[in-house]
């Protein structure tokens, strides 16, 4: 009689154990296929201080996207338009900002001109532009005219050999180029002993200004650095 018990009770915990497992289970598989989300949204749309303006060297970037043929496909681009972001003054900015707008297709062949890459002007939108307060349209146009704001010097234009220089030079060049900017207002950003960006601080009138807090260059402050050639 013991025996029937124990068995009994062994049989009814097993078929337990197995119960929750597959409910654990059903309930993970459901959560991760429709579930999912994207990042969490960080700050208030319209709510911010500041943008900072990064422009790409792509040589760089074609370098390790060789199959990125919309901006690397023996394009010839010198410096294009990664992205106008918001910032705070206390560093960092609001990404991922609710939305459900998209930029349509008039909006992304207009982009395409200084923003050379469809999977960039949809990342950036998403990322960045939607916590702007503004619509696609809006957002892109305005980057458009940021990106006209700031003159890159001649000599980097769009190089057909490749430059070895330091964070001086450059910052030196982008000075004369600019009449309204200082050292303040940018931040140089190398990988792999390459210039990747420069980074541009400016207003929401677009006026160059300072940058605030956390925006430190990632270049060498004396040693030699390469940009590649354009591509």
């Amino acid at each position: 009689m013991r025996v029937c018990t124990l068995a009994a009770v062994l049989i009814g915990l097993a078929l337990a154990i197995s119960g929750a497992v597959h409910a654990k289970s059903t309930s993970s598989s459901h959560s991760h296929k429709g579930g999912h989300k994207g990042p969490a949204a960080t700050g208030t749309s319209g709510v911010f201080d500041y943008y900072v303006m990064a422009l790409s060297w792509s040589p760089t970037y074609c370098e390790v996207h060789p199959d990125e043929e919309e901006q690397c496909g023996h394009k010839g681009f010198g410096f294009v338009l990664h992205g106008l972001w918001p910032q705070y003054e206390g560093g960092g900015g609001p990404e991922h900002c609710p939305t459900t707008d998209e930029p349509d297709r008039k909006t992304v062949a207009n982009t395409l001109a200084f923003m050379p890459s469809r999977a960039l002007i949809n990342h950036e939108w998403i990322t960045h532009g939607a916590c702007t307060g503004l619509d696609p349209k809006g957002y892109f146009d305005l980057a458009d005219r940021a990106f006209a704001v700031i003159h890159v010097p001649a000599e980097f234009s769009a190089p057909h050999d490749p430059l070895h220089t330091d964070s001086d030079r450059i910052r030196a060049a982008f000075r004369q180029a600019n009449a309204h900017l200082d050292d303040a207002m940018l931040s140089l950003h190398c990988s792999r002993g390459e210039l990747v960006e420069v980074r541009v601080c400016l207003d929401k009138d677009l006026s160059p200004r300072a940058c605030g807090k956390r925006m430190q260059s990632r270049c060498p402050a004396t040693a030699e650095f390469a940009m590649p050639a354009s591509r």
